[in-house]
């Protein structure tokens, strides 16, 4: 089965459970906005990290991991808790799954992945994020040493420049605009949103990325998630247009819901 099929499926199974959770708390269920995430992977490779002919980590390849996509609270080490401010936390828990813009075909935003492909593509001036999930899109991180603008236009993946420390590339992320979720929980965020993220990939196989969000509009304190993805050798993205899956029909509890 292809994963457009697949996909297919998981859009009807998510909209059914968006359309219970309109009295609910959103689920931490699959997103509708992709298409790969229940293929069998190949097996991983072994050995060591490659490195480019400049002596840094190639980070380049297709990985499988989304992180804390349900519930971003998942990536925080043993005993934290998310440090959300009052104010905010009655907005998350006011929010619907079917008001996920995610699940509407609209950008997931940092650091939010989405449980599908993406692809790494590194070149000396720019290092791209290729996902093949959600909307088809790309973030783009300058290497060549720029600093970020002074007067940026909120955008859904900011503005991103990147450097190495020793084997790990960090990216320093502003700029964001307030209208992505963190997760399907709709754990929210504001414009003074800045993440630095840490992309270390330990060996052949695995990239552990580790996330410091800093928020002081809508956090008390910065906080860090992390999790791991996986290489899959030998994949290629496939096309996957979100928005053509708005058509489908599904029949709940006896009515017929559209998205």
């Amino acid at each position: 089965m292809s994963r457009i099929w697949r996909s297919a499926a998981l859009c009807f199974v998510v909209v059914g459970a968006a359309a219970l959770a309109a009295q609910q708390t959103p689920p931490a269920a699959t997103s509708p906005a992709g298409s790969g995430g229940l293929n069998r992977a190949p097996a991983a490779p072994t050995g060591p990290a490659p490195r480019l002919p400049n002596g840094k980590i190639d980070l380049s390849g297709v990985w499988q991991g989304g992180g804390p996509v349900g519930n971003i609270a998942d990536g925080l080490a043993k005993g934290e808790t998310l440090p959300i401010k009052p104010e905010w936390k009655k907005i998350m828990e006011g929010r619907k799954a079917k008001d996920d813009p995610e699940a509407n075909c609209l950008p997931t935003g940092v650091p939010r992945r989405d449980p599908y492909p993406w692809r790494i593509l590194q070149t000396q001036t720019h290092t791209f994020l290729l996902f093949e999930g959600n909307i088809h899109s790309y973030r783009q991180i300058f290497m060549d040493g720029r600093k970020h603008p002074q007067d940026l236009d909120p955008t859904w993946y900011g503005h991103s420049v990147g450097h190495w420390e020793g084997d790990t590339l960090v990216v320093d992320s502003v700029g964001f605009n307030d209208k992505f979720w963190f997760d399907f929980q709709g754990t929210p965020h504001t414009e003074q949103l800045h993440t630095v993220e840490r992309y270390t990939r330990t060996n052949m196989a695995t990239l552990v990325i580790e996330t410091t969000i800093d928020d002081p509009g809508a956090y008390t304190k910065p906080f860090k998630i992390s999790f791991t993805a996986r290489l899959r050798p030998g994949e290629e993205l496939m096309e996957y247009i979100c928005n053509e899956n708005n058509g489908y029909v599904q029949h709940i509890t006896g009515a017929a819901k559209e998205f």
